[in-house]
């Protein structure tokens, strides 16, 4: 489709799921907001368990499916008969004008988890028809030409694109994930009472990890590099998961905390020593509370920070002395305070209003056809 930018333009956005935690629901919401104030039409193609109180901005179009495949399916045979300008989707369905590579490339995780091995590939090969879906609908998007336009969220995820599926550089953009930044400022005062809640003392560098998913985000490692470094290290792990795999004297299992703002401000670093991650939230929500990030490569968020300044950048998850080395070193109160005015400056360049008006304007270009 073709269309003049200064036109009213209906756009619609392609959510397949809700989670009321969920990251990518929170985002697709402002979003939609700012389409809304820029004067255009929104309609949300997703599944049945969208609630309607959830979405104020325009009709929902519920569409079918129990499986990605089968909601990809449905979703062909909506698109259709569309009357939108312009469909942008933050899922892998058949095509669409804009895909907002959010998640990765599927390819490229699974070549980095071959690499990386471990036990829980026997589980994944019990799971092998999902993900031939996956990569199914990812080729249609990327080598068959099904995304007119996609945005990927680091230069990591863009030259995957690329290089996993031959996609042409000049039809993509890169697009950094943002963060609501005032939700995660905090001060002293706030700190001493959200560490008291921690159970945490004076003197205990508190390491946060944060996630679902957490052989992928390197939990493993995280917990053998923080019982190598020392007696005032404590980790705690927000987030649902498997936690008998992952005990210890020195881990804290929080679960699904519903103040993550509060946690982030008693913590001290934050440290996710992932296997792939197309850009962590998580990490730029700790950026935003002025803490240290020590993840991998593996992260397109690594793009954004300098080693030993905002944080440190690991080469590899598995080398535990690394990791041991870089929580010792931003476990010094003073390095961590001297570094805090540093990492808060550098957050600022990414509120979430500034990827939404990324995104729109990408939305409204003309390009996104």
């Amino acid at each position: 489709m073709t269309h003049n930018q200064s036109k009213e333009l209906t756009i619609g956005f392609v959510r397949r799921g809700f989670s009321s935690s969920g990251g990518a629901e929170a985002y697709l919401k402002r979003l939609a907001a700012g389409v809304r104030q820029a004067g255009h039409q929104v309609r949300l193609y997703a599944s049945g368990d969208w609630p309607a109180d959830e979405w104020s901005f325009g009709p929902i179009t519920r569409v079918g499916g129990g499986s990605a495949l089968e909601f990809a399916n449905e979703m062909k045979r909506q698109a259709s008969n569309s009357q939108c300008d312009v469909l942008m989707s933050l899922e892998r369905i058949w095509s669409c004008d804009l895909y907002r590579a959010g998640d990765g490339v599927h390819r490229a995780w699974l070549a980095r988890r071959a690499e990386i091995g471990g036990p829980w590939q026997k589980l994944s090969r019990l799971m092998n028809r999902k993900h031939a879906a996956t990569l199914a609908l990812e080729k249609s998007l990327f080598a068959d030409g099904g995304a007119g336009r996609v945005i990927a969220n680091s230069r990591m995820v863009q030259e995957e694109i690329t290089r996993f599926y031959g996609y042409p550089a000049d039809k993509m953009d890169v697009v950094y994930n943002g963060v609501p930044l005032d939700t995660f400022r905090t001060d002293e005062d706030a700190r001493a009472k959200s560490r008291e809640i921690f159970g945490l003392g004076p003197d205990d560098v508190a390491i946060l990890f944060a996630g679902s998913g957490w052989e992928r985000k390197g939990l493993r490692f995280a917990v053998e590099a923080v019982e190598k470094a020392g007696n005032q290290l404590r980790l705690l792990v927000a987030g649902r998961g498997p936690e008998e795999k992952f005990r210890s004297a020195r881990v804290q299992f929080l679960g699904v905390v519903s103040d993550m703002p509060a946690l982030y401000g008693a913590a001290d670093i934050f440290l996710l020593p992932t296997i792939y991650d197309p850009f962590s939230n998580a990490c730029l929500e700790a950026l935003a509370a002025g803490l240290p990030v020590i993840t991998t490569r593996a992260n397109g968020f690594f793009e954004v920070i300098e080693n030993g300044v905002h944080g440190t950048i690991l080469d590899d998850p598995r080398d535990i002395d690394a990791i041991r080395e870089a929580l010792l070193f931003w476990s010094d109160r003073e390095r961590r305070e001297q570094a805090g005015p540093v990492i808060r400056e550098l957050a600022n360049r990414f509120d979430i209003s500034t990827n939404v008006a990324q995104t729109l304007a990408i939305l409204t270009s003309g390009d996104a056809a």
